[in-house]
């Protein structure tokens, strides 16, 4: 793999040239090599690319907007800034084995961070909005109100008493539930057998009815494509099904090692070979509100960020740090920082139930979710 970010074709045959003489010296490898489907991408109703281009006026007046929203909110003492931005990237891709794939991809944001309170009792929050078409973005001066509502609501956190209680992830933090699933999943963990879900292929992992979802051909989707890193046509897969584990993400290198066959996730970038990833991945939601989900909680946590990532893709433990707020009798109530919450991802992913609030924000998706005996480490 070689790369250059001089476009003058005056360098191209040095370009290739160097890639054949880095290959003639590094080992074989067995599982290496191009996939073998060539098939024609398929660009029916992805519609990933937005014909509106904002200027720079018009992005610093977006931010601006994000900004001053925030600045409004009572008790917000400062800003740590805000951004909005607008990109375009362009994907060709041409084979040996005689692909030839291309597609575009536009994206909008914004986003908004604020600050409340004084001196050492400040407290920061944010909120975001990405999306493919202008006309999807979330509104900037919602945004900057959110982020700044959050920060004022985390003033004067106190730090609760350690205890195993239930535990409700925040749609902001609950996507990590499902990144720490990709990564047990991913085909290179499971050829090297350094997964804690090697052997769980056809098995439950979840509680019936939980279904998780990789949809890389979902209209304007953040992460949507019609081919993967090798020129394989992509699908929508089911991923979990009913909780039973449906697949393994395998890129051609991984399906070989393992004797299967690719199912079109290879990801890659400009300085490596492609390796296994996941594109627009989602847990459909569940039939409860998130205030039904809490409702019969007399004591519990609910998060809204975590912090560290202290956990172990081996063994399947789990323990980061958390802020949020705790739950009595089913609402939430004060402000709780510096705090651990710890178990195993075998358990937190038999032990999960989503609510009902599944928005398509992130790329990596989930409701609302309530975890059963997970253990606050707190005073």
């Amino acid at each position: 793999m070689v790369s250059s970010s001089a476009v003058d074709p005056a360098g191209f045959d040095e370009l290739a040239q160097r890639a054949v003489a880095m290959a003639r010296i590094v080992p074989e490898d067995p599982y290496g090599g191009l996939a073998a489907e060539a098939a024609p991408p398929d660009m029916t109703g992805m519609d990933m690319q937005d014909d509106a281009e904002p200027d720079a006026a018009a992005l610093i007046a977006r931010a601006d907007a994000a900004e001053q929203a925030a600045m409004a909110v009572a008790g917000v003492t400062n800003s740590e800034g805000a951004s909005a931005g607008y990109s375009r990237g362009d994907v060709v891709l041409v084979t040996s084995a005689g692909f030839v794939g291309q597609y575009s991809r536009t994206g909008h944001s914004v986003s908004a961070t604020a600050l409340a309170g004084q001196g050492t009792g400040m407290q920061r929050d944010y909120d975001h909005s990405s999306a493919v078409h202008l006309s999807d973005l979330e509104d900037a001066a919602a945004i900057g109100r959110n982020a700044g509502e959050r920060a004022v609501r985390r003033l004067n956190p106190t730090r609760p008493r350690t205890a195993k209680l239930p535990v409700v992830f925040d749609p902001r933090v609950a996507g990590s539930v499902l990144g720490h699933l990709a990564g047990a999943i991913n085909g290179a963990a499971i050829a090297r057998g350094t997964s804690f879900l090697k052997d769980s292929l056809g098995q439950p992992i979840m509680a019936k009815g939980i279904t998780v979802v990789d949809d890389p051909r979902r209209p304007r989707g953040l992460r949507s494509r019609p081919f993967d890193g090798e020129g394989v046509p992509t699908r929508r897969q089911v991923i979990v099904d009913d909780g039973v584990l449906a697949t393994w993400l395998l890129d051609s290198r991984s399906a070989r090692q393992l004797g299967l066959a690719t199912t079109g996730h290879a990801a890659r970038g400009i300085g490596g070979p492609p390796a296994p990833g996941p594109t627009n991945l989602y847990m459909q939601a569940g039939p409860l509100s998130p205030a039904e989900l809490m409702a019969d909680i007399k004591e519990g946590l609910y998060v809204i960020e975590m912090i560290g990532m202290g956990v172990n893709g081996l063994t399947g433990d789990y323990s980061r740090g958390a802020a949020g707020y705790m739950i009595r009798d089913g609402a939430l109530a004060e402000p709780v920082a510096e705090i651990t919450i710890a178990g195993r991802l075998q358990d937190i992913f038999m032990n999960l139930t989503p609510a009902s609030d599944l928005r398509f924000k992130r790329g990596t998706d989930a409701p609302t979710l309530r975890i059963e005996g997970l253990t606050l480490a707190g005073a």
